[in-house]
């Protein structure tokens, strides 16, 4: 994958998901301070009352993504940088990019069952 995609246009993604990520979770910390009190803000009710809301379900889609993306390819940076070779480099890659798939299919399945009512306390 990285004879692809340049390791420095990687790097720039990299840089660039932690900046808009930090954006979203700023969002999302001042709607969790606008609706109350912050421990209201984390009951059942109020949380999957959130998730019904499309704008803010968008916003958490957004930060799943971002902060998955963000996060392993940090994690690929890591491992790379403890060995090197095309075979290890490549499982890596590969390895990094399906686990981060997988948890965005997740979080997404979450997401949308909170959003259409299928969550029940």
């Amino acid at each position: 994958m990285s004879n692809i995609i340049r390791e420095s246009h990687i790097m720039k993604i990299h840089y660039l998901t932690a900046l808009v990520a930090v954006g979203f979770v700023i969002i999302h910390i001042m709607i969790r301070f606008t609706h109350g009190s912050f421990a209201n803000s984390l009951e059942f009710e109020s949380v999957i009352a959130n998730y019904k809301s499309i704008p803010y379900a968008i916003v958490l889609e957004a930060m799943l993504i971002l902060i998955s993306v963000h996060g392993f390819n940090g994690l690929r940076i890591i491992l790379l940088e403890l060995k090197q070779g095309n075979a290890y480099e490549n499982a890596v890659t590969y390895g990094c990019l399906a686990a981060m798939i997988a948890l965005i299919a997740y979080g997404s399945r979450t997401i949308i069952m909170a959003s259409m009512g299928m969550v029940e306390a």
